[in-house]
């Protein structure tokens, strides 16, 4: 099943992005470290596809999901800037296939292109973490400090790559620590760490972030953006705060706007990172055409509302084609909640999928008893993530004695029914009752007053 709180902190970094290009406020970078924190969650979901199947598959997969929406940008901007008389290599355009190096393009159409340095780095990540999660395994705790280190090393030596190489190189020593704390996030080993370790190390991080920000001051004087290392340090201890307490997201997941509002962005998350530049490029334009260009003090609301409008215009334009990479079928809008699918190839007929789940991401779970009112009230009550019986495949609350037997006897597929109990754990000597002209009738539990 997908973590909603993993869905949340990426829904919650999409929205700064856009709000962060809209207006240009460098305090957002402080506020919400958005590009550290997607990384982190990424590699959460990357390492956790890595735990159900072999590197080949989920590298695959990845990219399947990342780069049709490029290929549709493309589509649409690279013959736009060719014939406006842009050239370019031949050759280079394949950048615009697979972004191993950030893809070329017109100084007119920079709103196009130069979002897409998040995608090159994304690629790099996916291509190196079968790599990078074989040696978490190994060392843990220490992968951490390399991307950490490599930081060090670039600033001592003053270590440059060609153009295109160095760009990547820097990025991955930026955000390759949030990238590795996702591991730790999904083996659990951020969960175990001490709380005063994970709270002290992300203050301290957080503090040398600011004393290096203070004497490396970029154009806007507090833009972690415009410095590698601040942004590196200050994206670290972010995420090892947000990911090392997760709150229970059942409340949130109750308020249907929001919930709804989540699954949206996050099943447009591509979408809306590569044409949302693009949407706040034609503000003005818009405005401009209809005559509607002094605002006044409603500049700020109005654009930013133009920015929404027009990004969603783009998601039922071209966000279909998200569904197509995930083997969905298309749709112009997202829908929020999945009809129970029939099982697919190398799926047992007790998994299912839940909405936005690709084969890949899906976990066994048992469909409840049906007609039994007891089971189905704990399914729909107990929130993911809490702990159960093992035998059950998912996670229930078992502190509570009660809850535990009825969890242990309710009826599984391929598990012989349990003989009901009464006191201290006593057969009945009798488990069904006559009835008249007919077969025994069960006697069962039915959750009512304690009675039988």
């Amino acid at each position: 099943m997908r973590n909603r709180y993993l869905d949340t902190l990426r829904a919650a970094a999409i929205v700064r992005v856009v709000v962060y290009h809209h207006f240009g406020w460098a305090w957002l970078s402080l506020a919400l470290p958005a590009m550290g924190v997607m990384f982190a969650v990424a590699g959460s979901l990357t390492a956790a596809s890595l735990d159900r199947r072999a590197a080949g598959p989920v590298v695959l997969s990845r990219l399947r999901r990342l780069l049709p929406p490029l290929w549709l940008l493309g589509a649409v901007v690279v013959p736009a800037m060719i014939t406006t008389g842009w050239t370019v290599e031949p050759a280079r355009l394949l950048l615009w296939i697979v972004p191993l190096a950030d893809p070329p393009g017109s100084e007119a159409a920079i709103d196009a292109w130069e979002p897409l340095w998040y995608i090159r780095a994304y690629l790099w990540f996916v291509l190196l973490t079968p790599l990078l999660y074989g040696l978490w395994k190994r060392v843990g705790w220490a992968l951490v400090a390399l991307p950490i280190a490599g930081l060090v090393v670039l600033d001592k030596t003053g270590f440059t790559l060609p153009d295109a190489a160095d760009s990547a190189m820097w990025d991955l020593v930026t955000y390759g620590a949030c990238w590795i704390v996702g591991f730790a996030h999904r083996d659990g080993r951020l969960a175990r760490l001490h709380p005063a370790i994970a709270f002290w190390g992300a203050i301290g991080l957080g503090a040398a972030a600011l004393y290096w920000q203070s004497g490396h001051q970029g154009e806007d004087a507090w833009d972690l953006n415009d410095v590698s290392e601040s942004q590196a340090l200050w994206s670290l201890a972010f995420v090892l705060l947000v990911l090392r307490w997760q709150p229970d997201m059942t409340r949130f997941a109750a308020i249907r706007p929001l919930d709804r509002l989540v699954s949206l962005l996050n099943g447009r998350a591509v979408t809306i990172y590569l044409w949302h530049n693009i949407a706040i490029a034609a503000i003005w334009p818009v405005l401009e055409f209809t005559g509607q260009d002094d605002l006044g003090r409603l500049e700020g609301p109005v654009t930013l509302a133009m920015t929404v409008l027009l990004t969603g215009v783009a998601v039922v334009a071209f966000g279909w084609v998200e569904d197509l990479a995930a083997g969905r079928s298309p749709r112009l809008w997202p829908t929020y909640q999945a009809p129970r699918a029939q099982p697919a190839a190398g799926e047992t007929p007790g998994e299912r999928r839940t909405a936005g789940e690709t084969p890949g991401e899906r976990q066994a779970v048992p469909e409840p008893s049906a007609g039994d009112p007891i089971t189905e009230r704990i399914i729909r009550d107990t929130p993911p993530g809490a702990p159960c019986p093992p035998q059950q495949g998912r996670r229930y609350l078992s502190e509570d004695p009660v809850t535990e037997r009825i969890m242990r006897d309710m009826p599984v597929a391929g598990r012989p029914p349990v003989q009901p109990r009464g006191h201290e754990g006593v057969p009945w000597a009798g488990n069904t009752a006559p009835q008249q002209g007919g077969p025994p009738l069960p006697l069962r539990f039915d959750g009512r007053d304690g009675a039988h």
